[in-house]
């Protein structure tokens, strides 16, 4: 079973709200936003039972790859990472840091991930998802961003 989408998308507001200052004028702070956010949950084009995998346009990858795989991986992060920080600089940090941060919560997962494909050496955690500790993790990232908010913009 895999994280709930609305999970990685919290974790990754909390984290993205952290680095926003940093990003210059409204513009780019709005690219920022919206880059991490999709970020956080493109790993999971490789399941159909995902809010972004279900898509039928998106099923000739999942042929392809296995879910948890390569897409799951620091491998494909990197090098996605490394082809935006060449042909589009702006969007290279908020795509690592959105979809590193989806990597690194499904690792505390019990399914965990392959963080270094090809090789099959697995990371996995204790956390069962779509059970307490992953609503425990919602919330508590949920206060995060709030608190954040607050502090940025107040």
């Amino acid at each position: 079973m895999d994280m709930m989408g609305r999970t990685h998308l919290v974790i990754a507001l909390f984290f993205g709200l952290l680095f926003l200052g940093s990003m210059g004028n409204l513009q780019n702070k709005i690219i920022f936003s919206i880059v991490v956010l999709i970020a956080a949950v493109l790993p999971d084009i490789d399941s159909t039972n995902s809010k972004v995998g279900r898509y039928k346009v998106l099923r000739f990858l999942q042929v392809f790859v296995r879910h948890r795989g390569m897409m799951h991986s620091f491998t494909i992060c990197i090098i996605i990472s490394v082809l935006f920080a060449i042909f589009a600089p702006l969007l290279a940090f908020p795509f690592f840091l959105g979809y590193g941060l989806h990597l690194l919560a499904d690792s505390m997962t019990l399914e965990g991930i392959q963080p270094f494909w090809p090789s099959s050496k697995t990371v996995n955690g204790w956390m069962q998802t779509g059970r307490h500790a992953e609503k425990v993790v919602f919330f508590v990232f949920i206060g995060l961003s709030v608190f954040a908010l607050f502090v940025k913009f107040l």
